[in-house]
């Protein structure tokens, strides 16, 4: 069957008078009016003896926004028809949670399996914020199902810029996780339009390392190529793919990180050839990302006690916040207020682990009976009811 003939056209569902609806659940599910307030009074709290401090930027940024509104909205145009999400619509499961109890079902990301065989040409299928990868789309497309997109615009902007990296003959280093949604989707679309493109993903500055030592001629092959499994384009060749070179990004990284990477590979480049005519960059950390980190260094300012982190634990970008406000205070990064057990203990999530263990509050239980300051920040998809439950949580404990 012609693939056009089958490709169903895409439907606004964000129409006015459908977006009045779908603004009040959206109020009623995650809004908060404390929260409201607090941002209209500089950011700062006080509930008896607990003096909270807000960052300037947190919670929902715009893309999120833009998606969770999407995801709603299709509810609303197709209230009969089969509802599929591919994956999570963004790294939180409140909301996540919403959108099942909407009668929403879940296809799995990872891989093209047979789940997607139970899809049929009247179902409508909802793309992530994250995006998906090319494969995807084609087998969509080629099904007939009808397409809602929720691919967040910065992450758009990377994959026009590793398309063009292909196109040109540049290997795309992705500063990324090569397991994460995103950088999943991006790695699809460095290949090119003729699937000939190459990648390379640099997940942290000890692979940045690896990679530019290699680039100097100081790399043994075979472990480079360990390494690097399952993290670069089809019979990658580092010998010959790592000629010409674009850095692009998972848009929610580190953005210091992402710098020194890139000048990493610059230096590399340089003192390989003698100029940076084959080294190329541009910048692709997303706005909000940025934003948010640069109100947790200012936050970070102030003589806090203890900070608390709130957001999905798949997050990356909240997972940054993390690792940045741990350098500075102890840092706790909670889902939700129920992971605050009692004033002694956390349930929190560690990033070097990877998994939830029992911590205790030693800044808080030292701070009883005075004055504690309390920093408080989120992931850009996180809702804000569940940074008012966290703070009238601490507050509570702390009667």
């Amino acid at each position: 069957m012609n693939q056009d003939s089958t490709r169903k056209a895409r439907v606004n569902v964000r129409r006015a008078e459908v977006m009045e609806q779908v603004e009040k659940e959206i109020q009623q599910h995650y809004q908060s009016e404390l929260i409201s307030h607090i941002r209209s009074a500089g950011n700062v709290y006080n509930l008896g003896h607990t003096e909270f401090f807000l960052a300037r930027e947190f919670g929902f940024c715009n893309g999120v926004r833009r998606a969770i509104d999407i995801a709603y909205a299709a509810r609303r145009v197709f209230p009969d028809r089969r509802i599929f999400l591919i994956g999570d619509i963004i790294h939180n499961p409140e909301v996540n949670r919403q959108l099942e109890e909407m009668g929403i079902r879940k296809l799995p990301w990872k891989q093209l399996d047979s789940s997607y065989d139970r899809v049929a040409p009247d179902d409508v299928v909802i793309i992530p914020a994250f995006g998906v990868p090319t494969p995807f789309m084609d087998a969509l497309e080629e099904k007939g199902v009808q397409i809602v997109d929720t691919t967040c615009g910065d992450v758009m902007k990377v994959w026009k810029r590793v398309k063009n990296y292909a196109a040109m003959g540049i290997t795309s280093i992705i500063h990324g996780k090569a397991t994460h949604e995103e950088t999943s989707a991006t790695a699809s679309r460095a290949l090119g339009e003729r699937g000939r493109g190459k990648y390379l993903v640099v997940y942290d500055l000890e692979d940045a390392r690896i990679l530019c030592d290699y680039i100097m001629g100081r790399g043994d092959r075979e472990a480079f190529l360990k390494r690097f499994e399952g993290c670069c384009s089809p019979g990658f060749d580092p010998d010959r793919d790592l000629e010409e070179v674009g850095i692009a990004n998972q848009t929610t990284m580190l953005k210091t990180e992402t710098q020194t990477l890139q000048k990493m590979v610059k230096d590399a480049i340089v003192q390989r050839d003698g100029d940076d005519d084959n080294f190329y960059v541009f910048d692709t950390i997303c706005g909000a990302t940025q934003d948010r980190q640069d109100a947790l260094y200012e936050l970070l300012k102030n003589p806090l006690d203890v900070m608390f982190v709130v957001g999905g634990y798949n997050s990356s970008n909240t997972t940054h916040l993390v690792d940045i406000a741990r350098e500075h205070v102890p840092t706790y990064f909670i889902e939700s207020a129920e992971c605050i057990k009692s004033i002694q203990y956390v349930d929190a999530f560690d990033t070097k682990t990877r998994e939830v263990r029992r911590m205790t509050t030693e800044p808080v239980v030292q701070n009883l009976g005075k004055s504690l300051k309390v920093g408080i920040t989120a992931g850009a998809s996180c809702p804000a009811n569940l940074i008012e439950a966290t703070i009238l949580r601490i507050a509570d404990l702390r009667k």
